[in-house]
C-alpha cells in the first residue's frame, strides 16, 4: 500500500509540475509582451492580440513584440529538446550540443553561407543545417569504435567544438567588416531583431519535428538502457541513434541559423528540469518547458535588467557557466 501512495504522490507532483511550467510560460508570455517603454497590462496586451483595443496597441503588441516573445518561447524549448535528446543518447549530462560541437558547427555552416553571400534566412538556415550535420557526422565517425562511448563522444565534441571556434573566427576576419560586424552580433544568439518574417518558417520548422521527436521518444528510452538492452528489445540501434542525431541537430541548426547559437539552454535545461519532475531519465516534455522559460527569462534579463540592453546569449553564457561550475562540482563529489 505504501508503494502504491508513493506512486501516486510522484504522478501528481509530476503532474503538478507540468501544469505549473505551462502556466508559467503563459502568464510569463503574456507579461512579457507588456514590458517596454509603452507598458501594456496583460488585459490590454489580450485585448490588443484580439483587435480590440487601438491600432496602435496591436501594432506594439502583434508586430513588435510578439514575435521576440514567441520565438524566445519556442527556440528555448526546442534547445531544451535538443539537449535531452543529447544527453539521453549519450546517457550524461555535459552530452548537449553546446558542448559536443553541433551549434558550433552549426554556426560554421551558417557563417559558410554568408561569407558566400547568402544573406537570406533560406541561405543561412541550410547552411546551418548542413553545417550541423556534417560536424554530427564528423563527431560520429570519430567517436566510434565498436559502438559509441559517451566519454568518447564528448571529448571528441569538445575537440571538435575548440577547431571550429578557431575556423570561425578566421572566417569572421576574412569577411568585410560590415557583413562581420553584423555576423559578430548575430553570432552572440540575439532575438531582438526577428520579425515574422523569420520567426513564423523557424516555429513552422520547429512545428515539423516536433512529432518526430514523440515518435523517436520510446525507443530513446529503450537506449538509455544501454545498447545491448534496446537491442534485446527490438530497437534497430544504429538506425535509431541516427534518427535521434538527425533530429537534435535539427532542431539546434533552425535556432541558430535565426537567432545564432544560443548556449547552455541545451545543457541546463534538461537537468534541471528532471530534478524538478523527479524522473529517473531526462524528461523530454518537462524540459522543453523549463527551456522555454528559461529563455524568456535570459531575454527579459537581457532587455530590462542590464544598464544597456544585450543580446540573450550573453545572458545564457553566464548564467550556463554558473551551472556548469555547479554541475561538475557536484560530479566530482559523486565519483568521490
Amino acid at each position: 500500500m505504501k508503494t502504491e501512495e508513493r506512486a501516486a504522490r510522484r504522478v501528481h507532483h509530476r503532474t503538478a509540475a507540468y501544469w505549473t511550467m505551462a502556466a508559467v510560460c503563459l502568464i510569463g508570455g503574456i507579461a512579457a509582451v507588456g514590458l517596454g517603454d509603452y507598458p501594456l497590462s496583460p488585459a490590454q496586451v489580450i485585448s490588443a492580440m484580439l483587435g480590440a483595443d487601438g491600432d496602435f496597441a496591436r501594432t506594439v503588441v502583434v508586430e513588435w513584440r510578439l514575435p521576440r516573445v514567441s520565438v524566445a518561447l519556442a527556440f528555448g524549448a526546442a534547445l531544451a529538446t535538443s539537449g535531452a535528446l543529447f544527453q539521453s543518447l549519450t546517457r550524461n549530462p555535459l552530452g548537449s550540443p553546446d558542448v559536443i560541437g553541433f551549434a558550433t558547427g552549426s554556426y560554421t555552416g551558417a557563417l559558410i553561407a554568408t561569407a558566400l553571400g547568402g544573406s537570406t534566412y533560406l541561405a543561412t538556415g541550410g547552411g546551418a543545417l548542413g553545417g550541423g550535420l556534417a560536424t554530427a557526422i564528423v563527431v560520429y565517425a570519430l567517436a566510434r569504435k565498436d559502438g559509441i562511448d559517451a566519454f568518447r563522444l564528448i571529448v571528441v565534441g569538445i575537440g571538435v567544438t575548440a577547431m571550429l571556434h578557431a575556423f570561425n573566427i578566421f572566417l569572421l576576419m576574412r569577411m568585410r567588416q560590415e557583413v562581420a560586424m553584423t555576423a559578430a552580433i548575430w553570432g552572440a544568439g540575439s532575438i531582438g531583431l526577428i520579425g515574422w518574417d523569420r520567426a513564423i518558417p523557424a516555429i513552422v520548422a520547429l512545428g515539423l519535428l516536433a512529432p518526430l521527436v514523440g515518435l523517436c521518444a520510446p525507443a530513446l528510452r529503450q537506449l538509455e538502457l544501454g545498447d545491448d538492452a534496446a537491442g534485446a528489445h527490438g530497437v534497430k540501434v544504429e538506425s535509431a541513434r541516427l534518427a535521434v542525431l538527425g533530429i537534435g541537430v535539427g532542431l539546434t541548426a533552425i535556432v541558430t541559423a535565426a537567432a545564432g547559437p544560443i548556449a547552455f539552454i541545451s545543457l541546463a535545461a534538461p537537468q534541471i528540469a528532471k530534478r524538478i519532475v523527479r524522473a529517473a531519465g531526462v524528461p523530454l516534455l518537462a524540459s522543453a518547458l523549463l527551456g522555454a522559460m528559461l529563455l524568456l527569462a535570459a531575454d527579459l534579463v537581457a532587455q530590462f535588467a542590464l544598464p544597456v540592453a544585450v543580446p540573450a546569449g550573453a545572458v545564457t553564457v553566464v548564467l550556463g557557466g554558473i551551472y556548469l561550475v555547479d554541475l561538475m562540482i557536484r560530479e566530482a563529489r559523486r565519483l568521490r
